[in-house]
């Protein structure tokens, strides 16, 4: 909790529309973590809110600035996205991307922060600084299987002058294997949840003033 004592807000997204998938099983432990710390944290689908993709902003934007593709995205990025103070992407891992889903949902927000959107630039200062975390599930198990979508959450992070705070990968087929990755995915994603307001972050620039250890 912040010094207000009002629990800061964890917002977890998963890419996969299984609600017994691995990504969910995995979304599932960060919320369990999170809500152990006195964070609040939501579980969304986004299946539940997408159903387009980006399409054609000059053309098909309505007259008063809003999109006008129909579904619930929307609600998803004012009700949800932009109050949070913190969110966790988890998605599987398909050919060594995101879901269309988790995609959909980076693009589709350019439909209201760009210039064309009448309020545009009040979407980008509530879209900054928050913290960010990845948890992916994926069939292989070598350690760069992430690294492209860790690259584009990472990027996305630093466009959004936020914090991107740690990454969780867990292994598994059938839907729940990840509960059998020796390497305790799920131990690792409830600490993620538990820690995620609090973790040490550090990315240094040359002009960084810093200490000389990292430990107090």
């Amino acid at each position: 909790m912040d010094e207000h004592n009002t629990p800061q807000r964890l917002l977890i997204l998963v890419g996969s529309p299984r609600r017994d998938g691995n990504s969910a099983t995995l979304g599932e432990a960060v919320r369990a973590g999170a809500e152990a710390a006195g964070s609040e944290a939501t579980l969304l689908y986004l299946d539940d809110y997408l159903q387009h993709f980006l399409g054609d902003c000059r053309r098909c934007r309505r007259e008063d600035g809003e999109c006008s593709l129909q579904d619930n995205f929307r609600s998803l990025l004012f009700d949800h996205f932009l109050p949070a103070d913190g969110v966790v992407f988890c998605s599987p891992v398909y050919w060594y991307g995101p879901s269309a889903q988790m995609k959909a949902f980076f693009d589709r927000g350019f439909c209201y922060y760009a210039a064309s959107y009448p309020q545009g630039a009040s979407v980008l200062a509530r879209m900054a600084g928050k913290r960010i975390g990845l948890v992916l599930a994926s069939e292989e198990t070598y350690p760069g299987v992430g690294l492209g979508i860790i690259h584009q959450v990472q990027e996305y992070t630093r466009y959004i002058e936020g914090a991107f705070v740690g990454v969780v990968q867990g292994a598994g087929n059938r839907r729940g294997e990840v509960r059998h990755d020796p390497r305790q995915p799920l131990v690792e994603a409830r600490k993620l949840g538990e820690h995620f307001f609090t973790r040490h972050y550090s990315d240094y620039r040359l002009a960084t003033v810093r200490k000389t250890q990292v430990w107090n």
